[in-house]
């Protein structure tokens, strides 16, 4: 798998306006999206709840670009099969939730989705050193899931250097994802990520959601 070259964008649908969901999945695929980011939170794993499987399959109803679905939920392994099925290119679950990391990731391929895997703030980047040669996205997160909105914590900044270093020692073809907090103003802060999520930065009232890739993508850029 190559390096995403310029870096791709993943407009997270958790901050769209949902009573014109289809309409926004279409504006950011037209307008450069590269992944439709899609948020499943069960209220357990975070204290928030957000979309499920029948959320996924409208979006893929719509999309023409890859789903990245995000699963912030318990146990995971109980519902890959449905979210492939529905329709997620990239799925991802995350370290904490399940003690079967290694089982969900061949499960993933094996449904014929590509497997990735999300680290919270707290969660020493060590645990990906088993799984990183099987994963196709090591995800990021740069605060704490569960809601939109929140700032980008500076120490994401040391974790993604050495995440990046972990990644090109082990599987160079592995995409690595940041999560939270992504602004045209952070994404400085983010140099050598592969796939930046997006939300309130891409759906919002100021400017256009294809001005708002633009400026992500060119912001990002003048990192190096």
């Amino acid at each position: 798998m190559s390096r995403p070259t310029p870096v791709w964008i993943a407009p997270s649908v958790l901050a769209a306006d949902f009573t014109r969901l289809g309409e926004q999945v279409r504006e950011a695929q037209e307008g450069g999206a590269d992944l439709i980011h899609v948020d499943v939170m069960d209220g357990r794993f975070v204290p928030n709840i957000s979309m499920g499987i029948v959320v996924v399959e409208a979006i893929r109803r719509v999309a023409q670009i890859p789903l990245d679905v995000h699963l912030m939920i318990v146990e995971p392994e109980k519902y890959l099969a449905d979210f492939v099925q529905a329709g997620a290119t990239y799925l991802t679950f995350h370290a904490e939730a399940t003690p079967h990391a290694h089982r969900a990731v061949q499960r993933i391929r094996e449904l014929g989705a590509k497997p990735g895997l999300a680290l919270n703030p707290a969660t020493p980047l060590s645990f990906l050193e088993t799984l990183l040669p099987d994963l196709d996205l090591a995800l990021l997160m740069t605060v704490n899931p569960g809601f939109g909105g929140q700032k980008f914590i500076p120490g994401s900044t040391q974790r993604l250097r050495e995440l990046r270093a972990l990644r090109d020692r082990l599987n160079p073809a592995c995409l690595i994802e940041v999560d939270g907090g992504i602004t045209p103003q952070t994404v400085t802060q983010v140099s050598g990520a592969d796939i930046l999520v997006a939300g309130s930065s891409v759906f919002n009232l100021h400017s256009s959601i294809q001005e708002n890739i633009k400026t992500l993508r060119e912001n990002y850029a003048l990192t190096g």
